[in-house]
């Protein structure tokens, strides 16, 4: 059967900052193919953007020798992410931030997905005595061992946008960021500086779409710039 000229696409964590962001860009595009916006079964398919195509997904099942699924994919794009807050414990933490991006990983290979790009953290290190850097790092590491044609790894700082606007908890450090980055922007390194959601996104659908092989890691700055934020 002959591959779709148009690149097929799923991303997961659509409902989140990044996750919208790339949706938003990626049904503007005419270059983009059919669009899977993946969802957690019984969760807020109604939090994504006018015209998204949910797909309804149990991250535990996703990939597993039930046949849990996706359907035929060119490009996959994971914006899963949350905090220990929110997810309550550190074991519930590491099953999104960990278990489900690698499970959504396998299943994309499985479905015929080349490209893959990640949205990590500053400072993910699967070595790291921090818990959340220790877990983003063996995401990101678990990512490389599944041999896609071409992997990208986005490793923001903190995030900028409305997180209010999707009806999710808002962040303290993202909203003290908020307020005080203009102000301390000059003595702040770029590659700490806080990010737009959307410029994250800009730069991991470049970076994806460069038909160079090989894992690439964008570390803030260079999201930054390769999302043409100054």
């Amino acid at each position: 059967m002959a591959r779709a000229t148009k690149p097929r696409v799923a991303v997961a964590g659509a409902t989140g900052l990044i996750g919208r962001a790339l949706l938003q860009r990626l049904q503007a595009d005419p270059a983009i193919g059919k669009v899977h916006a993946l969802v957690r079964s019984g969760g807020r398919a109604a939090a994504l953007p006018a015209g998204a195509n949910p797909l309804p997904v149990d991250y535990a099942r996703l990939g597993g020798a039930d046949g849990a699924m996706l359907p035929a994919l060119d490009w996959a794009l994971s914006a899963l992410g949350t905090t220990i807050a929110v997810a309550g414990s550190q074991q519930a933490f590491r099953a999104v931030d960990v278990d489900a991006v690698v499970a959504f990983a396998r299943a994309a290979k499985a479905a015929g997905a080349t490209r893959f790009a990640l949205v990590s953290a500053l400072g993910a290190d699967a070595r790291s005595a921090i818990f959340y850097n220790r877990c983003k790092g063996e995401a990101e590491a678990a990512l490389r061992e599944l041999g896609f044609d071409r992997l990208v790894i986005a490793r923001p700082s903190l995030l900028i946008g409305d997180r209010a606007a999707l009806g999710q908890p808002l962040r303290r450090g993202e909203v003290l960021a908020q307020r005080l980055a203009p102000a301390l922007s000059w003595v702040v390194p770029r590659r700490l500086r806080p990010i737009a959601a959307d410029t994250v996104a800009a730069a991991m659908l470049k970076a994806i779409a460069d038909p160079a092989p090989g894992t690439v890691v964008l570390e803030s700055e260079r999201l930054r710039a390769l999302g043409g934020e100054r």
